[in-house]
């Protein structure tokens, strides 16, 4: 059996020897934005220390757990805490969570972060869907040897983020009162911030928003045949846009600031996609 595999068998067990739960949705929560877990009606919580050879967030402010339960009527499971290539970890661990939600039951994947904004008409807090991504900096987690039981050794990626998801987005942030943004996602190795030359390049290749996540996830979930959204919430403008230096600690602070609306709207659009899948 491929070791990659392997290794996502084991954590599936020890997931399984814990909880039967079965997630409709799997909802990663990026930056600042990991106390939505929080207010959902929840089953069970399972620290990523407790799953066998699974790998655990080190970044601060990320709590590191899966939280299993409903919002509304709508079994989800929510990663509070993603784990990132600058860690340290191989794409293929970076990947493995996302994988492991698939197998445990998940049709929908859906990509929060916090980013910086490219493009200068974006503001601090606002709130931009993703429609397109640029991974080219980060190695695929498809390479090495296809994992056949997942998908196939050439996925197609004309349509990572799904059309219909897409609309339905729009129609809660409409609903909501949110001016939504929309643009490209670039996903960079970090853990450094971008120098004004790598965002002028960023933007000059179709960039919208850039960060260290997300991207590599989305290809991963993509191979499986998961249907992707995703929402980053801009948390500062980039580098040579913004004239204060960047920080950590900013990013933090302005996605708690958005939390509240944030928490608003993602509840509407999992409801309206938990109808979606009932309907078919």
């Amino acid at each position: 059996m491929n070791m990659v595999y392997e290794k996502l068998q084991k954590c599936y067990q020890s997931v399984r020897q814990k909880t039967e739960f079965q997630p409709q949705i799997a909802l990663v929560l990026g930056s600042g934005l990991g106390d939505y877990a929080d207010t959902i009606q929840i089953e069970k919580v399972i620290s990523y220390h407790d799953i066998e050879g699974f790998p655990v967030s080190t970044v601060q402010g990320h709590k590191g757990r899966f939280v299993f339960g409903y919002v509304g009527n709508v079994p989800v499971v929510i990663m509070q805490g993603r784990v990132h290539y600058y860690e340290g970890y191989s794409m293929q661990d970076v990947v493995l969570p996302i994988r492991l939600m698939k197998l445990l039951g998940a049709e929908v994947l859906f990509l929060t972060n916090a980013a910086g904004g490219i493009c200068e008409q974006f503001h601090p807090g606002d709130f931009m869907m993703i429609t397109d991504q640029i991974s080219s900096f980060v190695p695929s987690p498809l390479i090495g040897n296809n994992i056949e039981e997942l998908g196939p050794r050439f996925p197609d990626m004309s349509e990572i983020y799904d059309r219909v998801l897409c609309n339905l987005i729009r129609e809660s942030a409409k609903d909501v009162g949110i001016d939504l943004k929309e643009g490209t996602y670039i996903q960079l190795t970090g853990p450094d911030f971008e120098s004004p030359a790598e965002i002028k390049m960023c933007k000059i290749i179709g960039g919208s928003a850039v960060g260290m996540s997300t991207a590599c996830e989305a290809v991963a979930a993509n191979h499986m045949g998961m249907k992707i959204c995703g929402i980053s919430c801009i948390s500062n403008l980039a580098a040579g846009i913004s004239k204060q230096p960047l920080s950590h600690k900013d990013v933090q602070e302005m996605a708690d600031k958005a939390a509240p609306v944030f928490k608003k709207l993602v509840t509407d659009i999992i409801l309206r996609m938990g109808n979606k899948l009932k309907k078919g």
